[in-house]
């Protein structure tokens, strides 16, 4: 059988009679991308005269056969614009997207395509096939070029294998070491100040893609190989893990669409927070009537059983402490209450343990509004996978946790969107852990309302990486893809010099006022809070201004905001704004201009660091103020410190 590189090319220029260049221009006509067809695709992205990246060697290896003749004749190309509102279902960060987009598609006479489009915010491509019969594709390649003193931020994984939970790393481009693997989203700080972010959209089918380094200023695309053995030894938790793999990729359609791949312009952090080409890029809706979803503030029981006081019962993974915390959502307006890790055998999600009557809580539940969501682990899942979905819609449960996933192949791309779907046909919500950067799969399945990919608060249980200067990286890395699990809002606080990790009673890094304004700069649909009923009791003031914050926004705006230093980011919800701001371990004073509201008066209620949050985190203050739209604020961080606000038009 003859081998055919479809797309693929020599990886550098050959200037010759033959080349074939084309230009495309953004809607606001900053951004340019120049194409060229010569022996292969180049691309080229420029900012108003600037280099911003260039493309090479973007190449899908497979094996059809008898392609090679053609090579890469252009059999027509085709050009469209676009301009349109989205309202998205879930309203994650605004009740209303601008889809505005050029667009060319360049066919070529081997049975592919490649179409670009170029919004205000960055430049995004995508592959396409159109064979009879299936493909294996071997490799999918992207050559990234970037500049000299370029630098990155990034997660890298020692292999393919990974929970996406490690600290980013900041790097210049060339020190990024050959062969190391970086998943996505990776963000690029350009030398003149400008930041281009790398990540991908519609993955479906599809291995996810990772990026490379090479030593130099420049980036290699790779992806999982297809799996051929799974690991079936040891606890359930590490179990389904690829033993063994293919020497290709994926196995696909002949004909069909691939990932599209973002290439992401912002002139400063702020575009970093208002770009939406994730989510515009996806696949629409697939759930006919999705009014049914409900997003929403969940307690659960991992932490927090073990910190309940008070009660004349003894707490654990049982029937009274389950309705313990159903009594305190329902008294405080929380949607959901999370069974997680514990509430059955790992390897047997049919049965409760000992002492929990699960019919019993989901009926007490029901009769007080709440929902009740179950932790399992995916392997045990897919093993029972039939009989477990029924028996959870018998109990009433109204949404899953999925753990332990740890893989982006092809195989675990297809096993997300089986659960999104299955899930969405018994009315059940999503979230995801140990799991792969959000690609679009919440705007297919809008069920799925959250995920984790990310450190998130559960690590202050081992370690110190989820400090404050990773609170001010999160907003412009790992929330671009998507909203992100954090679980913020604790009531255990702790100055740098204070913290200790604790694994069954985990304190928050950074101060009271910190803590609390992660829930509304954190963005997430499907927010968690940490805490043991008892802790949210003990603290009524904290816990009654929690109650008042949406977890669906109008509108989101960074107001100020330094990469790994300080965030002020506010968001409307009807014609309330919410704003957070937190700063690292450094104390910060910021005047905060008011120019983001409209004319009027306001009144402002605000949980703010207290005199001594600098050695005792939990010192906070209310406060409440009026003030005219154009107001200057003055707002006050203490090292680790926050400020959370309600504003109010009077």
């Amino acid at each position: 059988m003859e081998k055919s590189l479809l797309l693929l090319f020599s990886g550098f220029f050959c200037i010759n009679c033959n080349a074939q260049k084309y230009e495309l221009s953004s809607p606001d006509d900053k951004l340019k991308a120049e194409i060229e067809i010569n022996q292969g695709i180049f691309a080229g992205l420029k900012k108003e005269g600037s280099e911003i990246v260039r493309l090479e060697n973007i190449s899908l290896e497979t094996d059809a056969i008898g392609q090679n003749s053609n090579g890469f004749k252009v059999q027509k190309t085709a050009r469209r614009s676009v301009n349109e509102v989205i309202k998205p279902e879930i309203r994650g960060k605004a009740s209303e997207l601008v889809n505005s987009y050029n667009e060319l598609e360049i066919k070529f006479r081997a049975n592919y395509a490649i179409t670009f489009r170029l919004f205000n915010e960055g430049l995004a491509y995508r592959l396409l096939t159109s064979f009879k019969d299936t493909l294996d594709i071997e490799r999918e390649n992207i050559d990234i070029i970037l500049g000299e003193n370029d630098s990155a931020r990034f997660q890298s994984s020692e292999s393919f294998s990974s929970p996406y939970e490690t600290p980013y790393e900041h790097k210049k481009l060339n020190g990024i070491e050959q062969g190391k693997l970086c998943n996505l989203p990776f963000l690029i700080e350009k030398q003149d100040g400008k930041f281009l972010m790398i990540t991908e959209a519609d993955l479906y089918n599809y291995p996810g893609l990772w990026m490379k380094g090479t030593g130099r200023q420049q980036l290699k695309s790779a992806n999982p190989p297809f799996p051929k053995a799974f690991t079936s030894k040891g606890n359930a938790y590490g179990q389904g893990q690829v033993a063994e793999a293919y020497n290709f990729i994926a196995k696909v359609s002949g004909t069909r669409t691939y990932p599209w791949r973002i290439f992401a312009v912002a002139d400063d952090e702020a575009g970093l927070i208002s770009n939406n080409m994730v989510y515009l890029l996806a696949s629409q809706c697939a759930i006919a009537d999705p009014s049914w979803i409900k997003p929403g503030v969940v307690m659960f029981d991992w932490w927090a059983k073990h910190n309940i006081y008070g009660v004349n019962f003894r707490s654990g993974i049982n029937t009274e402490t389950a309705k313990y915390f159903i009594d305190f959502c329902a008294e405080h307006g929380f949607r959901y209450f999370l069974f997680d890790d514990g509430w059955c055998p790992g390897d047997n999600i049919l049965k409760p343990v000992p002492g929990l009557n699960m019919e019993e809580v989901t009926a007490y539940a029901s009769s007080k509004d709440v929902d009740v969501m179950l932790w399992v682990i995916w392997r045990t899942l897919e093993k029972q996978w039939s009989e477990a979905f029924s028996l959870f819609e018998k109990w009433g449960i109204k949404g899953i946790k999925m753990d332990f996933m740890n893989r982006d192949d092809q195989i675990m791309v297809e096993f997300y969107e089986r659960v999104a779907r299955t899930a969405a046909e018994k009315k059940m919500v999503v979230d995801f852990h140990g799991a792969y950067k959000p690609c679009g799969l919440r705007r297919k399945y809008p069920n799925v309302l959250t995920r984790e990919g990310l450190i998130e608060f559960e690590y202050n249980g081992w370690t110190d990486q989820a400090n404050p200067e990773h609170h001010n990286l999160l907003p412009y890395i790992r929330m671009f893809a998507g909203p992100m699990d954090y679980i913020p809002a604790s009531m255990r606080n702790s100055t740098k010099n204070n913290f200790r990790a604790l694994g069954d009673y985990p304190m928050e890094q950074g101060t009271r006022a910190h803590s609390m304004a992660l829930f509304v700069i954190l963005n997430s649909p499907m927010t968690m809070l940490p805490d043991s009923p008892s802790d949210y009791y003990r603290e009524k003031e904290c816990t009654e201004f929690l109650t008042k914050i949406p977890v669906e926004w109008d509108e989101t705006r960074l107001l100020e905001g330094k990469i790994g230093k300080y965030t002020v980011l506010a968001r409307r919800a009807g014609k309330n704004w919410f704003a957070g701001a937190v700063t690292d371990w450094d104390k910060r004073d910021i005047d905060l201009e008011t120019d983001f509201l409209a004319p009027g008066k306001y009144r402002l209620e605000a949980i703010v660091d207290g005199i001594n949050a600098d050695k005792r985190a939990e010192d906070y203050r209310k406060t409440t103020m009026t003030f005219n739209a154009g107001d200057i604020l003055k707002i006050s961080l203490a090292p680790g410190g926050g400020w959370v606000a309600r504003i109010m038009p009077e």
